[in-house]
């Protein structure tokens, strides 16, 4: 029997995403509900018996740790951290493995390794073929990912009304492939009998643990140019690789012809958001400012709606609330025996989770802000908050309530496009332009 290698999967991936769009997700999303549906009937001809573990209050336990962590209390610390590792498991239910990633966060910090801990783990990322067929578990399984995606995708496509030029620039280091899959097969089929129009992609890879590494936006070239090249597309891929706030209109090579849309993707929140002298921009304001100095037709953003606070504890609270949620999700729709979700919590998620933890400072990958304060500092570089599309935003919602659980939350505030779980929102989306950019 022939074994398909790495990069024939990956293809495989990339090509259905190309030619069918998000619609080839929906065959995974009929099999995780079938394979879950067995589950459910085969538990029930087991029984359903109370056994000791579940008496066991993991999330109390995890906040008392902290709190000892916190207060240098070792010994309470390390008791604490004994029984979570007694009840923690990669494969037992949503808290056991919520759990797991948690208690490794605490131990590092506790040893004071996190720090080294962090930066192994992010140098141990899952391999390329692993993260694709991850991340296209997660795609079937929840909405997240996908409403942010069609969400930047249909905003394109309704800028791009009557122009034959389009020029992408993506703070997202080209985490996100499919994507612009999709929107090659879209371009290139939205007027058959004419010439498609000319796409670029400038892709910002900033020096950080979270930039993809240089081999895989190759990779990632390399697909999207064979794409391109499939529907006949004039397309020119660049990628920028320095301090995302040292990106001005001056390294773009912009056209004056072009539609030049902004894109980031829970990117942005990765930069810190204070500035280290008084009076000078922090890099997150910096990259507002330029991306208002770039007068795109359209900045696209997508962040994660948490905050870390301004101490441990309350970062630890956040987080445990933000995954808890996320773990929950991932238990209620896909088996507990899928590899796929093992490399999702453990190797992405918990890496995730145990930089936040166990790490202070410059250390720390990500720093997200709630979307009001986002708001507040788009308005103050300048940036002008336009109005949901009406018709994408239905699209969104008939398409999270036709495929997806009944506990995923969609709804909008004050311009912004919120997702999240039962009840608890954990992502939002809009689009700016420069505000003294025309309104038309």
């Amino acid at each position: 029997m022939t074994m398909e290698g790495p990069e024939e999967i990956g293809m495989q991936i990339f090509d259905d995403m190309s030619l069918c769009g998000y619609e080839t997700f929906v065959r995974d999303m009929e099999k995780l509900r079938i394979a879950m549906n067995n589950k459910v009937v085969k538990n029930n001809r087991k029984g359903c018996s109370k056994v000791a573990r579940d008496l066991v209050d993991l999330h109390t336990l995890l906040i008392h740790c902290a709190q000892a962590v916190d207060t240098g209390n070792l010994k309470i610390a390390v008791e604490l951290l004994k029984q979570i590792k007694q009840h923690a498991s990669a494969t037992g239910d949503a808290t056991q493995r919520l759990a797991l990633c948690f208690s490794k966060g605490l131990e590092a910090r506790l040893v004071g390794t996190g720090s080294q801990v962090s930066k192994l783990l992010m140098a141990e990322r899952p391999s390329a073929v692993e993260f694709r067929k991850a991340y296209s578990i997660y795609i079937a399984a929840c909405s997240f990912n996908k409403v942010a995606h069609i969400f930047s995708t249909r905003s394109i496509m309704q800028t791009m009304v009557g122009k034959n030029g389009l020029h992408i620039v993506d703070y997202g280091a080209m985490n996100y492939e499919f994507q612009w899959a999709d929107l090659i097969r879209l371009l290139a089929n939205r007027n058959r009998e004419g010439d498609p129009p000319e796409m670029k992609i400038t892709a910002i890879s900033g020096y950080q643990p979270r930039a993809c590494p240089s081999q895989w936006i190759e990779e990632q070239e390399h697909r999207l140019n064979m794409c391109a090249s499939e529907f006949g597309m004039p397309f020119t891929f660049r990628a920028i690789t320095m301090k995302r706030e040292l990106v001005s209109i001056e390294n773009l090579n912009i056209d004056e012809d072009e539609v030049l849309v902004v894109n980031d993707i829970f990117n942005l929140s990765s930069l810190v958001g204070e500035s280290s002298f008084f009076g000078d921009l922090s890099p997150r304001d910096t990259v507002l400012n330029n991306i208002r100095k770039m007068k795109p037709n359209i900045f696209i953003q997508s962040v994660l709606n948490f905050s870390h606070g301004t101490s441990f504890l309350s970062r630890f609270r956040e987080a445990l609330f933000c995954y808890s949620a996320l773990f929950d999700m991932l238990d209620t729709i896909v088996p507990r025996d899928s590899e796929q979700r093992l490399v999702l919590e453990q190797g992405m998620l918990g890496r995730w989770a145990l930089n936040a933890i166990a790490c202070d400072g410059v250390d720390l990958i990500d720093r997200p802000e709630k979307y009001r304060r986002w708001q507040v500092r788009n308005r103050q570089a300048g940036l002008r908050q336009l109005p949901l599309d009406p018709d994408i935003v239905k699209e969104l919602k008939d398409m999270v309530k036709k495929h997806h659980h009944k506990n995923f939350l969609l709804s909008e505030d004050d311009q912004w496009l919120l997702q999240g779980w039962k009840g608890r929102v954990l992502f939002a989306h809009s689009t700016w332009v420069a505000n003294d950019a025309s309104s038309e």
